[in-house]
């Protein structure tokens, strides 16, 4: 097998489960499917009296007769076959056997499409009496629900079991370095409670193995490790993950030594699958303890495993019902409430109470609300551009934000943590949640970043720390972590105003569609009646006027037949203009390219004629070209400028000017005049149907005009406004899309 280079550029991939080499303090064969030797430790003559290079292709029955003679003949295929109908070892481990005058363990496991026969001796450096001390140390671990008064009595307990110099318990972080929680040690020994160790010190290779194989004993540091010899047809080394004699790697031996460390044993510890952390091991002189008292101590691992996968359920299930409960209150609130924005960040329960946030912001509509301590409006109108462009994912998180938005460093003790939920990407709108900066004060076992050195090859070889003496860090630009169950209530909090909102849409859509229908039958409504009375009033003004030429009538009789005459005209005019109104209504828009200045020019000829007496000065200034119905824009400006004279024209000096203005969107134009002007409380109402202001009572008008212009300028797509002061005239601006 060629030999391994520990290097920069091979560390992460250095092949741990496959060393081809085997601890000293036992023996391995090696069996395929047939029960054939496909591999041998090479100092498995110690143990058997042969040598490995007669017993590899030799069959298993030759192993059981070398070990027992013809006593119990197949007695190690039986165990094989048992352990194929259980589909595990684990009820048979370990084996009790004599072989020339010592006891040893055989402990049997499934290795790919082999099997591992791995002898250890029975005798161990732990108390005699392991089993007994077990119930006992169970029953002190338990013997407390709070947390860190568990895990240390878990290292107390598993120090006085097996006897180790040192016993720490060393949780991962999110990033995968980790802290030394708990320690129970000798008295000589200095203290290494509360040290962190980098991630580069357990690699991630090591820790998947650690989650399948869940106790691990280096017994000897100094010892030269056991080559594993093979049988010729055999081209892939052999998969050793499961055993308990795999060698160690080369580094990990060199990172023990530094440490002063002569012999070390770990227990796993896994909280739903996953590797919580390790109950770690030392010893300062070389330490062997049998398989049956690792076992019994994994036993401890698997109980303090179940003790922290309930403590953190525990945990979980409280602040749940918490948000749960704060989250029930808060979709009532935007079922009662109108108003999305008004029901999260208005009512007696927010958008912050679902989450442990310092702040938030609600981004709908167009609208950015602040609830808390947030960034300032600048700082939040930039990340939020930022998010539009660099977020495509539905819920977003981050403890770090400055390492990706370097921007927010300069606001980091208010948002180092962000929480994005997203309501609407198209429409960029979201919930965004702040944690403020956490600074942490980390004591390192050594300096995390001394790795490498350079060695006598001239190649950089890893170099496991030779210092371990502390070396502190400050951490900043970092927020508490977002807990499972904060990313939990956000992404009930997105399903509760998505399905909101999906509701309001949909009653306003009904509500629309109501309207439309409402509005359709008025507007046949009104044109019917309008249409229908005009012949009646027809018929009032001519039988009027038929009666005024009767003899026999006074002055005052006809006066009375005038006045009829007359109010029959206003009612024709306001009957015409309500079937122009409705007439907008129904009608299908052709445009075209229009020519405003002749079109205004045209408009203006007919008031110079109309107001010939009145002096009425009109002037033009720039009339860009529109796009638009001719019709209907010659109804438009005749309506606005015929206004304008009409009210201006009894001041004193009456001028009207029309003028357009082209800008980036839009073409505007506007209309002043010097008239009459509007008082403040009518402006609202200028653009009513029917609606006349006070100052014009005595001026002929029906009060549709307007109305019907506002009409046709919003069927172009484009905005009608006025600015007015009373007694000084108004400006009507009228603008529309290029």
């Amino acid at each position: 097998m060629t030999d391994f280079k520990v290097d920069l550029s091979n560390c992460a991939s250095e092949p741990i489960h496959i060393p081809g080499q085997i601890q000293s303090h036992g023996f391995l064969i090696a069996l395929d499917r047939q029960y054939k030797v496909s591999h041998c430790s090479d100092n498995i003559y110690e143990l058997l009296r042969e040598t490995y290079a007669k017993l590899i292709g030799s069959q298993l029955r030759y192993i059981e007769q070398l070990i027992r003679g013809d006593d119990q003949p197949g007695f190690i295929r039986d165990l094989l076959n048992i352990g194929k109908i259980n589909k595990s070892f684990e009820q048979i481990n370990p084996f009790k056997l004599a072989i020339n005058g010592e006891t040893y363990y055989l402990i049997i496991s499934a290795s790919a499409d082999q099997y591992l026969l791995e002898f250890e001796s029975s005798t161990s450096d732990a108390l005699p009496d392991v089993q007994k001390m077990m119930g006992h140390s169970i029953s002190k671990m338990l013997a407390d629900k709070n947390l860190q008064s568990l895990l240390e009595n878990t290292v107390l307990q598993v120090k006085k079991t097996i006897l180790y110099d040192r016993v720490m318990i060393y949780r991962f972080a999110e990033d995968g370095h980790g802290e030394v929680v708990a320690e129970a040690k000798n008295e000589e020994l200095s203290p290494w409670l509360g040290l962190h160790y980098p991630a580069s010190d357990i690699p991630q290779q090591a820790r998947d193995l650690y989650k399948l194989n869940l106790t691990r004993i280096i017994a000897d540091v100094q010892t030269t490790p056991i080559k594993i010899s093979a049988a010729a047809d055999q081209d892939q080394p052999l998969e050793l993950t499961y055993s308990q004699l795999r060698a160690v790697s080369p580094v990990h031996i060199q990172y023990l030594k530094n440490m002063g460390v002569a012999s070390s044993f770990s227990i796993s510890l896994l909280c739903k699958g996953e590797l919580w952390g390790l109950i770690a091991c030392h010893n300062y002189t070389p330490k062997f303890i049998d398989f049956l008292s690792r076992e019994l101590s994994k036993l401890l691992g698997q109980i303090l495993s179940s003790a922290l996968e309930f403590r953190q359920e525990e945990i979980h299930q409280q602040t749940l019902e918490v948000f749960s409960g704060t989250l029930d209150k808060l979709t009532k609130q935007l079922q009662e409430t109108a108003s999305i924005e008004e029901a999260l960040t208005k009512g007696p329960v927010t958008v912050l109470d679902i989450v442990h946030a310092s702040g938030a912001v609600l981004v709908y509509e167009k609208n950015i609300t602040k609830i808390g301590i947030t960034p300032d409006d600048g700082q939040l109108t930039e990340l939020i551009s930022w998010l539009n462009q660099n977020n495509n994912q539905p819920l977003y998180h981050l403890t770090k934000l400055a390492a990706h938005y370097p921007a927010a460093d300069n606001y980091r003790t208010v948002a180092s943590g962000i929480m994005v939920v997203v309501i609407s990407k198209e429409l960029e709108e979201y919930v965004i949640y702040f944690k403020p900066e956490q600074p942490q004060f980390i004591t390192w076992a050594g300096n995390p970043e001394k790795q490498a050195v350079m060695g006598g090859n001239g190649l950089m070889h890893i170099s496991p720390r030779n210092s371990f003496q502390q070396w502190s860090q400050t951490i900043l630009s970092t927020s508490l972590a977002w807990s499972p169950e904060e990313i939990n209530s956000a992404l009930r909090l997105q399903e509760e105003i998505t399905y909101a909102i999906n509701q309001k849409a949909g009653a306003i859509r009904l509500l629309n569609e109501q309207l439309q229908r409402a509005y359709d039958e008025l507007d046949t409504f009104s044109y019917t009646v309008s249409h229908d009375l005009k012949n009646p009033i027809a018929a009032i003004k001519a039988y009027a006027q038929l009666v005024a030429r009767s003899q026999g009538f006074t002055d005052r009789d006809r006066m009375l037949l005038g006045r009829i005459n007359q109010r029959a005209d206003q009612m024709h005019l306001m009957i015409v203009s309500i079937l122009d109104y409705s007439r907008i209504g129904r009608s299908a828009f052709k445009y075209h390219n229009i020519d405003a200045r002749a079109l205004i020019e045209d408009i203006v000829r007919d008031q110079s004629l109309i107001y010939e007496s009145q002096n009425v000065k009109i002037t033009l200034g720039s009339m860009p070209e529109l796009k638009g119905d001719p019709m209907m824009m010659l109804q438009i400006f005749s309506n606005l400028i015929s206004n304008a004279v009409k009210y201006s024209k009894h001041g004193h000096a009456p001028h009207v000017h029309i003028e357009g203005t082209v800008n980036d969107a839009d073409i505007c134009y506007a209309i002043k005049d010097n008239g009459l002007g509007i008082a403040p409380h009518n402006l609202k109402n200028v653009f009513g149907l029917f609606s006349r202001m006070d100052n014009v009572k005595d001026i002929e008008g029906s009060g549709v005009g307007l109305a019907i212009v506002k009409r046709v300028v919003e069927k172009h797509n484009g905005r009608i406004w006025v600015e007015s002061e009373l007694n000084k005239g108004s400006v009507f601006f009228v603008s529309f899309n290029k």
